[in-house]
């Protein structure tokens, strides 16, 4: 075989593996694997500090944090440079006495001036803007799912912050919940295939050929003709999943959550909307938003109700007239609202996960991300279209770690029952991505751990 016929074999091999987005990763061997790591955690930590950049996707409640802090220590010592962690709010102070129970050092800083020297930092998302990534030579995003809720901008924003690192770990037990094509945002993130080149190259729009963007055309996108076995290898290559210890293949054991009872409670709608006679069922999301606005009281006074105890109960609404009226009506409840300064937020959060306040009343989008609360056991929702909110308001409570049976009471009106009909929706498809991910995670797993034997092939010598 001529010389420019095996460089052109070899360039040829080189372009389907740069095509398939499979790489061996740009990481190193592991400096620092600590006793307190269960089997399931240490196969996480080993394969993403392998990697150097990667997603872990695990469920709530299975150690996440010391996950994270192991891999960071890891690039620290080998890098002796600098780790920034980003956390959503209260996070923050949460994980730093998380790094004292397991001997990592991490250090909060919120102006954006880590301390001289390498080491772990960890400030909230909206301090991104206040570091330079030069600082830094690698990043962990820590509820990696909450960039779904910033603006453009803002994930922008924190993916140029990235970009420029070598190490990155995406850490979140929601990747998607809705949409596959979401999983195009953390790939980016990481540096791999852009959200726009993953769309060409493993969906196709069917209702629209206009520009990307619109309600209409991200509703649009399915799977090409043979394209979902290797969007799921693709995804694979860069993340894991794991719901529980036996999808990597290890015993459950003390990772077994408690029952979970799910109530439902409809109040009626006695008030019909302004031009109408009667009051009718809302059919459309202007309609179910109206609805919800003029069922303030009826549905803050049914919790009220439901929450007339002595234990810790989470009350979690959406508006700000829900809020105030719970606050009003649940006898010593503390709202944590958008009204507050960061500091009170965070104060009044990790008092209520120290068990210093019995009901809490607050948003999703506020206090849903990455906290622990598995000291209450009990939770009244609004339902939204956000199987992600709703997923991750339960989750702070019903996790791995908690004892006790859980209750979760979603107070609804007639007209928002579609409402709970679409989030039954999303949960199946959330089931339906992380079954497909451990599907094909599984043989990618049962690949590396194979024997092919020991013999050394033998080459001819005249090759």
């Amino acid at each position: 075989m001529s010389i420019a016929t095996s460089a052109a074999r070899d360039g040829y091999a080189a372009f389907l593996d740069r095509r398939a987005q499979i790489g061996d990763g740009h990481g190193f061997s592991p400096v620092w694997l600590p006793d307190f790591l269960f089997d399931f955690q240490r196969t996480l930590v080993e394969w993403a500090i392998l990697r150097g950049s990667s997603a872990i996707f695990a469920d709530c409640g299975l150690g996440k944090t010391p996950i994270q802090l192991v891999i960071a220590e890891n690039i620290v010592r080998h890098t002796n440079g600098r780790v920034l962690v980003l956390a959503p709010l209260a996070v923050s102070a949460q994980t730093v006495r998380e790094g004292v129970k397991f001997g990592v050092v991490v250090t909060r800083c919120k102006d954006g001036k880590p301390l001289p020297g390498p080491g772990i930092t960890i400030t909230n998302y909206e301090r991104l803007h206040l570091f330079d990534p030069a600082d830094f030579v690698g990043a962990v995003c820590d509820e990696s799912g909450i960039l779904k809720s910033f603006d453009g901008a803002y994930r922008n924003q924190i993916t140029a912050f990235m970009r420029k690192l070598r190490y990155r770990l995406l850490c979140t037990a929601t990747p998607s919940p809705n949409d596959y094509t979401e999983l195009g945002t953390s790939s980016e993130a990481l540096g791999g295939l852009g959200h726009v080149d993953m769309l060409n190259r493993f969906f196709t729009n069917k209702n629209s050929t206009g520009a990307l963007g619109g309600r209409k055309e991200r509703d649009g996108w399915r799977f090409k003709g043979h394209a979902e076995g290797p969007f799921w290898r693709w995804v694979c290559s860069w993340a894991r999943a794991v719901r529980k210890p036996s999808d990597l293949g290890f015993v459950d054991g003390a990772f077994i959550l408690p029952p979970l009872e799910q109530r439902e409670h409809v109040v009626a709608n006695l008030a019909p909307a302004p031009g109408a006679l009667f009051a009718m069922p809302a059919m459309d999301l202007q309609e179910q938003r109206a609805e919800r606005r003029r069922t303030i009281r009826e549905r803050c006074e049914k919790v009220a109700e439901i929450t007339s105890h002595d234990r810790q109960v989470i009350a979690w609404c959406h508006l700000n007239d829900e809020g105030d009226l719970l606050e009003e009506l649940i006898p010593g409840a503390v709202q944590v609202s958008g009204a507050d300064s960061d500091d009170e937020k965070e104060e009044r959060l990790l008092a209520f996960a120290s068990g210093q306040i019995r009901a809490l009343v607050t948003k999703p989008s506020i206090g849903a991300w990455g906290l622990n609360f598995q000291r209450c056991a009990h939770a009244t929702f609004f339902p939204s279209h956000s199987f992600e909110q709703f997923y991750q308001a339960v989750r702070r409570i019903y996790r791995f770690g908690q004892e006790r049976r859980v209750l979760i009471d979603i107070v609804t009106s007639e007209g928002e029952r579609g409402v709970l009909e679409n989030l039954q929706r999303k949960a199946d498809a959330a089931d339906c991505m992380f079954a497909r991910l451990i599907e094909h995670m599984a043989r990618s797993l049962r690949l590396e751990r194979g024997s092919y034997g020991n013999r050394r092939e033998e080459i001819p010598s005249w090759l």
